[in-house]
């Protein structure tokens, strides 16, 4: 009897490390000090010397149910950027850039193409969000996870100085709310679209005339890294005031989260043009307009307040920065909350 025997192959770790490694090298920053394959990752903070104080960010999450799909569709390479996106997006909320990464994947079987599939979309969502791909975990367990499937999780890190930390302590009535197009569903709520779509692979591999792709594709596409917009809107010289990721629990979860005590946000449903998918998941589900709005970002992944004086100033920004903005709303007296109207 041997490990191997037991199910946990290393030769196949092996190998995985060695097809990740082309995808890991494009990650890179000058402030990473260690190579892919050590115990730790190193990664010097000098390039921040000159911030007056210096303050880490920190954010971890994982790709969900979601990853349910990809399994049925055998499509991994895009999965990655959901699990990047996830934590860089709430660094950014906060006003900070990301510096690395680290990745976590679990799985019943080591298929070394597989996972440097996987670890292809992690490094393409650490491009997209500047940060270095500096360290990760592969662990084969089987009898835990079945042999083709995994989880995925992440963690990354960022740097802001103290004074430039967005945290909607000043946010006042008449500031403007602007909105940025989501990519579809992102990475939320697949519980309930898996009980409202057949999970098969006929039935997502339907191409519909609305969506512009198959009900597979339109489901797996990526979800949105806004770093780069936010950074733009940074250089741009506006002073983002409060800051919302629309992840699980859409707006009435997600927006309350950057508002002070006494400030509500009101929003304009007719302000922007909601993607069909979430048309789809309302009527074959038959899901209730609340729920949705309190389950899926509905077309919206980021939600900015900003002086309205700004707000053409933030949209000139969004744009150049490869995104779609929408002004969505104001802040009001009232209640803490969101309004719908």
């Amino acid at each position: 009897m041997d490990y191997k025997k037991s199910g946990v192959d290393i030769e196949a770790g092996y190998r995985s490390v060695e097809l990740m490694k082309k995808h890991v090298q494009g990650t890179m920053r000058p402030e990473v000090l260690t190579g892919l394959g050590g115990f730790s990752g190193a990664f010097s903070m000098e390039a921040f010397k000159s911030m007056e104080k210096p303050t880490l960010v920190s954010g971890t999450d994982g790709v969900g149910t979601k990853l349910k799909l990809a399994f049925l569709l055998d499509r991994h390479d895009t999965v990655g950027i959901d699990c990047v996106a996830m934590c860089v997006n709430d660094i950014a909320c906060a006003g900070g850039e990301p510096l690395f990464f680290l990745d976590y994947i679990a799985c019943g079987k080591n298929y070394p193409e597989k996972i440097a599939s996987i670890v292809s979309g992690v490094a393409e969502g650490c491009k997209q969000a500047g940060a270095a791909l500096i360290g990760g975990e592969t662990a084969e367990m089987p009898g835990f996870y079945p042999e083709d499937e995994y989880d995925l999780a992440g963690f990354a890190v960022g740097v802001v100085d103290e004074k430039d930390i967005i945290t909607g302590a000043d946010v006042k009535v008449g500031d403007v709310l602007i909105g940025m197009a989501s990519s579809g569903v992102h990475s939320n709520g697949f519980s309930l679209v898996r009980q409202i779509f057949p999970m098969e692979a006929e039935a997502l591999g339907k191409h519909y005339e609305a969506l512009g792709t198959t009900l597979g594709e339109a489901l797996l596409a990526p979800t949105k890294i806004y770093v780069k917009a936010l950074r733009q809107i940074k250089e741009a010289g506006v002073r983002i005031k409060a800051c919302s990721h629309i992840t699980g629990g859409g707006f009435y979860e997600n927006i309350p989260r950057m508002l002070p005590e006494g400030k509500q946000a009101l929003i304009m449903k007719n302000s922007y043009e909601v993607p069909p998918i979430f048309g789809m998941l309302a009527r074959d589900g038959q899901v209730e307009e609340h729920v949705m709005y309190n389950t899926y970002n509905m077309g919206i992944g980021m939600v900015l307040a900003v002086d309205l004086s700004d707000a053409q100033k933030t949209m000139e920004a969004i744009r150049a920065a490869g995104e779609t903005p929408y002004m969505i709303g104001e802040i009001a007296d009232g209640e803490k909350g969101v309004s719908l109207c």
